[in-house]
């Protein structure tokens, strides 16, 4: 229990030098809501805004990855870990760089896995916990937290973060997708009486690489902004499959550096735009 309340103490101290703390979620996984939360981060960087990127999913992180530094391990100093920074000064953290390689499963120290569901939420939380509290995070307008999938993730990480600024979701046109994440999105404003800044629709087309043509993935008509709608919160906007932008992440690049004039670039900075303007109103 000391320690606990030794890591809520520091978390405490380390969360007074960021300004917003906002979860990017979904509920169902292969949506692109990492893809969404590097891109996001990327683009509020350009706008001059002080980002950071925390990979809360502990089981399958990528952020490392996609943010450029994926072969950084985290190193003790003055207390505190230190957090990767990719070349145009983000910090990330995430649980992949303390594993050996990208191929290593992360597996708890225990005599037996057996009837490890027991325990297994609880050791997660106190790892995210100390990712949290331990990394030196410096002074940052925001701080994107990528969950992994499952509604109820919402609600572990606000056991953690009473102070959670917000949640912005993230969705395809699909129908078993606008289900899951319908679900996500009442636990968000009915249960945990978390802030939804908006719904992103992932996907919404493919982009045609040499005549930007958009063709619709899930047929032509999609039901994301009724969705938003119907919970009552915001459409901030919908981003079009471009694999330029898959290829970027999968190499730690930047797609709106190379990319900037593509519709997914501008969609990008668009919402990242509305995201930041959300911010203000809160701080203000």
């Amino acid at each position: 229990m000391g320690q606990v309340a030794e890591q809520h103490d520091r978390l405490g101290r380390r969360l007074k030098r960021i300004g917003s703390m906002i979860a990017v979620m979904s509920g169902k996984g292969g949506v692109g809501k990492s893809t969404v939360t590097a891109s996001l981060a990327d683009a509020l960087t350009r706008k001059g805004i002080c980002t950071g990127v925390l990979d809360a999913d502990l089981n399958g992180p990528c952020m490392a990855r996609m943010m450029g530094v994926p072969d950084f391990k985290p190193s003790p100093k003055n207390g505190s870990m230190t957090a990767a920074r990719n070349e145009f000064g983000i910090p990330v953290m995430s649980m992949g760089m303390f594993l050996p390689d990208e191929r290593t499963p992360l597996v708890w120290d225990a005599n037996s896995q057996r009837g490890a569901y027991t325990w297994r939420s609880m050791v997660e939380m106190s790892a995210l916990r100390e990712l949290l509290s331990d990394t030196e995070w410096g002074d940052l307008d925001v701080l994107l937290i990528d969950l992994p999938p499952g509604a109820e993730r919402l609600q572990n990480l606000v056991d953690l973060l009473p102070n959670l600024a917000g949640a912005i979701v993230v969705t395809t046109p699909s129908v078993v997708a606008m289900k899951v994440v319908g679900r996500s999105i009442s636990m968000a404003t009915d249960i945990t009486n978390v802030e939804v800044v908006g719904i992103i629709e992932n996907m919404s087309a493919v982009v045609g690489p040499a005549c930007g043509h958009q063709d619709k993935f899930f047929g032509e008509t999609s039901m994301v902004e009724d969705l938003a709608a119907a919970h009552d919160v915001p459409y901030l906007g919908k981003i079009p499959f471009d694999h330029r932008l898959a290829d970027c992440l999968d190499h730690g690049q930047s797609y709106l550096q190379t990319h900037r004039s593509k519709p997914a670039a501008t969609a990008i900075l668009s919402i990242a735009e509305q995201v930041f303007s959300w911010t203000k109103t809160k701080s203000s």
